[in-house]
């Protein structure tokens, strides 16, 4: 890498005194700087599920156009997610994560604040793309930092920790939302609708992303190396099976990194393609919740902004819960925890269709109360609640499983080659092949589409869970244990 991205260089290690009470601040320093910093990245990462019911309500836009329009951020984010991870591997992250937010927060910004940004189905694709492509620059570099300042038997429990940013910065745009029908409601004393704040939903999260990149910045360090500390792994004296001090701490080539560790790795095969339906469950339900729950379960903007912030808030313990579950109950066996949170996870979504609307002879009684006096719409939250708590530990695994498949030096390009698939099909299919289906066929056939995926992501983590016992079998043969 060129310029302030290259990596910041190894220095001459502290005074023995020094070390642990530095290793211990600079951790939990850098933890905040990544938590922190990926949180904002969620401000604008999906916070456009949220003016779409707006843009429908407009006149502008059905949902199969939606749908193709959401694919710009999919396969953006997934070639992104690739191609980023293999510069972050090469580059300083305390320079990468930051630019990469303020630059998503610039597009959301303008798409809220400049009409002709979202004058046509080929400008807000475009634009949705360029959003998704910096979206790209966030995950590698917290996940090269990870690797770098926790060594492998505490990361179950730290990845999970730092996998709860996506939905506390995933609740925000929800927040922002009601903040802003707050506004409405002040100077128009009317209620507002979807399609009165949908460009609220655009650029305020636009605006708090770029203003969070500031002390992100500031707070982010680079290699513990870089500060005048020994590898994690010395620290800690906890050494994985291959570990391989050439390997683990030394800068690889390109070649290497590619070839070596990522297209010959079949275990990561396994988890990447598991990925497409882990990311169609997880999309289909967080994008298409708000038109879903408003078309057929009639919530108003207040309550489809409530259940999609619910829906993030429920995933915190859910993740948490499955990291440690990771860790301790199973002893790393990530594939079993998957395998078992995919099954759950399935049937919740089988629930949420099927529990009924509220009746149209009861409309009326219903008629201006908020969603918890429903009883219908608040079994609806309940069930949204259930999928969120599950879903995102599955995502946290498969992430967290990548990392631990390659030396730290490739990590961010074994977890990137995930997200590949994660996005290029999971998040595709979640945004047009839902879209598609839910606009031709009902709501059912959009359904229909997620439960398949559920199944499959289902029998593909039993095969990820078989393989993960060979791949330590494996291991435990060659060095002998």
């Amino acid at each position: 890498m060129f310029g302030p991205f290259k990596p910041a260089p190894f220095i001459a290690e502290l005074p023995k005194e020094k070390i642990d009470p530095t290793y211990k601040r600079l951790r939990w320093q850098v933890f905040m700087g990544i938590f922190f910093g990926y949180a904002a990245y969620y401000f604008v990462r999906a916070n456009f599920d949220l003016a779409q019911k707006g843009l429908i309500e407009a006149g502008l836009y059905n949902k199969a156009e939606l749908g193709i329009i959401g694919t710009g951020a999919g396969l953006a984010y997934g070639l992104s997610k690739f191609v980023m991870a293999g510069m972050s591997d090469r580059s300083n992250p305390r320079v990468f994560l930051p630019f990469g937010l303020l630059l998503s927060g610039l597009c959301m910004t303008m798409m809220g604040l400049m009409p002709w940004a979202t004058s046509g189905i080929a400008v807000m694709f475009v634009m949705i793309f360029l959003n998704g492509w910096f979206q790209g620059m966030g995950w590698p570099p917290c996940g090269r930092t990870m690797v770098h300042w926790w060594s492998k038997s505490e990361r179950g429990t730290i990845v999970s920790i730092w996998n709860c940013a996506h939905n506390i910065g995933g609740m925000v745009p929800g927040l922002m939302v009601l903040l802003a029908s707050a506004i409405y409601f002040s100077e128009y004393g009317v209620h507002a609708t979807a399609k009165d704040v949908w460009q609220q939903a655009l650029y305020f999260p636009g605006i708090a992303a770029m203003i969070c990149a500031i002390p992100v910045y500031f707070v982010m360090k680079d290699t513990p190396q870089s500060c005048g500390l020994p590898a994690i792994e010395k620290w800690r004296n906890d050494y994985p099976d291959d570990y391989n001090e050439k390997t683990y701490e030394n800068n690889l080539s390109t070649k290497e990194i590619f070839v070596t560790y990522v297209l010959k790795n079949r275990l990561l095969w396994y988890i990447a393609i598991a990925n497409v339906f882990v990311y169609l469950i997880r999309y289909g339900v967080l994008k298409w919740s708000p038109v879903y729950l408003g078309e057929v379960k009639h919530f108003n903007i207040k309550g489809t902004a409530w259940a999609y912030t619910i829906y993030e808030l429920a995933a915190v313990p859910g993740t948490l819960l499955c990291g440690w579950v990771s860790d301790k109950v199973f002893k790393g066996k990530r594939g079993l925890t998957g395998f078992i949170f995919m099954i759950l996870t399935t049937l919740a979504v089988i629930a949420l269709w099927m529990n009924p609307a509220t009746p149209e002879h009861e409309l009326a009684q219903y008629a201006g109360k908020a969603w918890y006096q429903n009883p219908y719409q608040l079994t609806d939250f309940i069930l949204m609640t259930t999928v969120g708590f599950l879903i995102y530990g599955p995502v946290m695994l498969i992430g967290l499983h990548a990392l631990e498949l390659a030396p730290k030096k490739a990590a961010g390009t074994s977890a990137g080659f995930t997200g590949l698939f994660g996005y290029l099909g999971g998040t595709v299919s979640a945004s047009a092949v839902v879209g598609w289906a839910a606009e031709y066929y009902g709501w059912d056939g959009g359904f229909y589409v997620m439960i398949a995926g559920g199944v499959l992501a289902v029998l593909l983590m039993f095969i990820t869970m078989i393989e993960e016992g060979k791949h330590k079998a494996r291991l435990n043969d060659h060095y002998g244990k």
